[in-house]
């Protein structure tokens, strides 16, 4: 059965129609890389700031939208590793946006049954964002409907070497024997230890790199890139990425 577009917000939106999408055969997990924001600032002669403040909008719809379809987890891609080379007062809003979007509309995500989590290195995050992030963290925890997982202050690279790092104190210790150490084990120590892999990546701008994100998570997942930048990224393009995904064949190394 077509599912409606229940959230259109201008008339092309409005217009799209909707796609026959299969509802049990929705992706379980479904990461975004959330690119462009700055682009879409330039290009209206704002400053990058403005297209980050947009973006958050989005992430409200998208994230109320997967929710009402059923996909079960939504990695966003926040904040990276590499992010805090970019000039101060940049850096300063985005470790401000969690705040902002939290506060704003924490209570609509707890009336979804949302539970947020994050992955990433929390720690040296500034108080304001770690305060945020740990009450939202805990008024939503007992939810069980989507996991809204924010990699904030994330690398994959980083989220390895910190995982083989544990692995050889336990080996060093003489609590783990080298033979023993599988992949089921290394995934064990990764952020994402609690979480299904991803099935679908998204990646918005025009660009197709993974850009340090979930390498070793994404192994077997399906990629889906759009040259529409984040700030104009809605309902209708995450229902498109869905649909693509279904019309896929996934072999996990098979024929």
């Amino acid at each position: 059965m077509p599912i409606k577009f229940p959230f259109a917000k201008t008339k092309k939106q409005a217009e799209a129609q909707p796609l026959g999408l299969d509802h049990t055969h929705l992706p379980k997990h479904v990461a975004i890389i959330m690119d462009g924001n700055g682009r879409w600032a330039k290009n209206r002669g704002m400053p990058r700031i403005a297209g980050h403040k947009e973006g958050m909008g989005v992430v409200k719809r998208i994230v109320s939208y997967a929710s009402d379809l059923g996909v079960r987890v939504l990695t966003l891609y926040a904040f990276s590793t590499e992010n805090w080379k970019r000039p101060k007062n940049e850096v300063e809003f985005l470790m401000k946006l969690p705040v902002d979007f939290l506060n704003t509309y924490l209570p609509e995500l707890i009336e979804k049954n949302v539970q947020v989590r994050t992955i990433g290195d929390f720690d040296v995050l500034p108080p304001h964002t770690k305060k945020a992030v740990q009450e939202a963290i805990e008024r939503t925890k007992d939810n069980d409907g989507l996991v809204l997982n924010f990699a904030l202050n994330y690398g994959s690279r980083f989220e390895m070497v910190h995982a083989v790092r544990q692995i050889a104190e336990k080996v060093k210790e003489g609590a783990l024997d080298p033979s023993d150490i599988s992949e089921e084990m290394f995934s064990s120590e990764l952020y994402t230890s609690e979480l299904i892999e991803p099935d679908l990546l998204i990646r918005t701008s025009g660009e197709q790199r993974l850009s340090n994100f979930l390498l070793w998570q994404l192994a077997y997942a399906e990629f889906w890139f759009t040259e529409v930048y984040w700030p104009d990224f809605n309902e209708s393009h995450f229902e498109k990425a869905l649909y693509d995904f279904q019309n896929r064949k996934r072999r996990f190394g098979g024929v």
